[in-house]
Parts: C-alpha cells; structure tokens; sequence
C-alpha cells in the first residue's frame, strides 16, 4: 500500500486496505467481527472502511467503545459513537473502565484496561478479531518513545490480545499502519464526516503526546515493520494434559540464537500463564546452559524448564504458590473460567478450584497412579478440588500451546 502523505491526496484507501482485511479475515461467517472505536479520526475512519469491506465480505461489525472515564466529555464521547452505529446499522456496546484509577502509569493501566474490556466483549460476542485503528504516526511514535527510554512495543498489523486471559483466542487487526493520521482526516473531510479530538493527545505530561509532537513529516516510505515470520519451533512444540511444554533440545540448540531465545521467552510465558515475559538477559543465560549438554533445572518468570539429553520441557513452578499465584478461585455451576492463566474450567457444579500441591496424598490410589506419568512439579500444579473432603483433579483444557503458537506467530489469520 503506498503511503499517503499528510499534504497529498489520501488515495484510494480501500485499495489499500482491503487487501489487508482479505488476506486476514474471512468472508461469509456467522460470528462478527469486533471494531474499537473511540470517536477519533483514526477509529472513524476505520468504521467507515471496515463497514464498506463487511458489506461486501457479508459479515456483520459490531463496534465497541471504552470510557475510560478519564475526561470530562468521555460519556458523550461514548454517545456519539453509539449515534454513529445506529446510523450504520450496526450493532453497538459501551464499555466502561470503573474503579479507581492509579495515581502513576496511568496511559500503561488505561491501555491494558482497553485490552481486558474489548477482549472479554468481543469473545462474549463470538468474535475472534478486533479491527483497530493504529496508524503510521503510531508506529512512528512508538519508535519515538523507545527511542526515549521507553519499553513501548511497535505496533503490529496482526498481533494476538495482550489481555490474558480475558483475550484467549482473540486477534488484534490494524489495517491502516501504513496511512498518515492527517491522510484519514482529509479523506474523512472530504466526505463530510467529523470525529473527536481527545485533549490528552496533546498533553505533554505524557510520553505518547512528546512523541506525537516530535514525529516526522513527512513519515518515512515504510513506516511499518513487515510482519515478523512464524517462529517454526512453535510447530515443533507439543504439550501434555497437565499443561507441559516439551521441544527437542536439539531443534533448540540448532535454532538461530534470536528465535530460540523469543521461544524460549514465549514459551515460559505461556506455560506459567503469566503476563510479564521473562527478562531478556535471563533468558539468554537459560538458552546458554540449553546450549550445552548437562541436564538442566532452571526457573524463570514463574515457569520451571527441566532439559535432559533429549527433551526441553518447559511447565508451572508449583513453588510459585509459596509467593502468592496459584491463588485458589470459586466457580458455580455452569461458569467457565480460567485458573492460574492456564486451564480453562468450566465447572458442573459449585467448586472452589486450587493448586494440587499437598493435596495429592489425599488423592484415591487409582487417580495417584493415573497421574504418576507426569512429572512431579507439573502433577503439584494441576487444578484440584476438595468435595465432600474428597480431593478431585479438575479436567481443565491446557491453554498454553495454543497460546504459544499465537505468541508465535503460527496463527496468521481469523481461527
């Protein structure tokens, strides 16, 4: 798609943007497709465009928006983005991010707000794909903020939701990376349509408004990353009924050092179910010790890696319950949650789920000797249940590796 400049006619977007949406979304389906709109040109313009290919694709939009609650307008803000949908037809659904907000890091707690309320939204809808409005002015001030110390990640054409584990499942789609802000405003001018402008965006109390100030313009010729390439270690993963990680250790030992360490990242990422990857110079150390041919204990952002000659397993650090995870929950009867960020349980009846650890020798002999085949620290981090003063192992479904093939990049289109 060429870039649009600022000062330049806005070109043919839907040109460019279609085949964005072709190549990732599929045409004729029942579920819907999420779209986040905020009220301001960028969301707008998406709306509008992203409306034109679902009328065309036959797929129904439905569109979301967050109050943050952080301005004074926010509500009518939210208003005038369910007027906008009505008057498209479309399906709408405010959402409202409620309770106290921080103090420090606010941009960083109101964007992973953003993330948890579209997430739980779009799957409660049955979408698995919600449309957002990132631009090139955000890839460049993204670079711009990293630039300046910040830990900002460039945003990506096709990502999986950050939100875990509201966002299982869910992909983030952003067709217009390679469209200047002003380019979508000229275009939305010249058909007669308005948007909001959200003062916040030029507040320079806060790193994204000093980047947005100092951006380039004209943008670079590419501003977007290509999108990076599947990392094919993930294919080579498999996993077990008790959430266990397992990949050749030669096919790791073997892997160009950077995609080994961002499988190993991801890896431990997901078989922890946590959201905070381990830090890099961690992980490095780690693939190190991979690298040779010792066994191998090691643990690392909550996971526990074990190595043989053969086999990298990577699986939960049932320790991690003396730190305070592996918290217990309680599910009523038809709930379906997810416990540690790792099984996804839906209950049959009332039950208070928690970690097997020290739980286990009041399991009945016969469920003992079932388990027996997975190593102990995975046994001590399944899902049990204590009914009746019986222990139970709750059969969850193990999130982790299709989280890691998400992670990735193994998913490359609507599921």
């Amino acid at each position: 798609m060429r870039l649009a400049e600022a000062n330049g006619e806005a070109g043919d977007l839907q040109a460019g943007v279609f085949p964005v949406l072709d190549a990732r979304l599929r045409t004729a389906r029942s579920h819907p497709l999420a779209l986040a709109l905020s009220g301001g040109g960028d969301s707008v313009a998406l709306l509008l465009l992203a409306k034109a290919w679902a009328d065309r694709a036959g797929r129904s939009l439905l569109v979301l928006s967050v109050d943050h609650r952080l301005q004074p307008q926010s509500a009518a803000w939210t208003e005038a983005c369910a007027r906008r949908a009505a008057r498209l037809g479309l399906a709408f659904q405010a959402l409202g991010w409620t309770g106290e907000k921080p103090r420090s890091g606010l941009p960083a707690a109101a964007r992973t707000a953003r993330h948890r309320l579209l997430a739980e939204a779009a799957r409660a809808a049955g979408a698995s794909v919600i449309l957002m409005g990132h631009t090139a002015d955000d890839v460049l001030e993204a670079r711009a903020m990293r630039g300046a110390g910040s830990t900002t990640p460039e945003p990506r054409e096709w990502a999986p939701s950050p939100a875990w584990p509201e966002g299982r499942g869910v992909f983030l789609l952003r067709p217009l990376l390679n469209v200047r802000r002003a380019a979508l405003r000229a275009w939305l001018v010249a058909q007669g349509e308005s948007w909001v402008e959200d003062p916040a965006n030029a507040d320079l109390r806060y790193a994204r408004a000093r980047a947005r100030a100092a951006a380039p313009t004209p943008a670079p010729a590419t501003p977007a990353a290509p999108p990076p390439e599947p990392n094919p270690l993930a294919a080579l993963c498999a996993m077990d009924e008790a959430g266990v990680l397992a990949v050749s250790r030669d096919a790791l030992r073997l892997a160009p050092r950077a995609q080994a360490q961002a499988f190993l990242g991801a890896a431990c990422l997901c078989a922890a179910g946590t959201v905070r990857p381990p830090a890099a110079a961690r992980t490095q150390r780690l693939l190190a010790r991979l690298a040779a041919h010792a066994p191998v204990a090691a643990t690392l952002a909550g996971a526990r890696i074990e190595a043989d000659a053969d086999e990298v397993r990577v699986l939960r650090e049932p320790g991690e319950a003396a730190r305070g995870a592996l918290a217990p929950i309680h599910l009523r009867s038809g709930e379906t949650r997810v416990w540690d960020g790792r099984f996804e349980i839906a209950a049959e009846r009332d039950i208070e789920v928690r970690p097997l650890a020290r739980l286990a020798a009041r399991l009945p002999a016969a469920e003992r000797a079932r388990l027996a085949i997975f190593a102990p620290k995975a046994r001590a981090a399944l899902p049990a249940a204590i009914e009746g003063g019986r222990v139970t192992v709750i059969a969850g479904r193990p999130l982790a590796l299709g989280r890691l093939e998400a992670a990735c990049g193994l998913v490359e289109r609507e599921p």
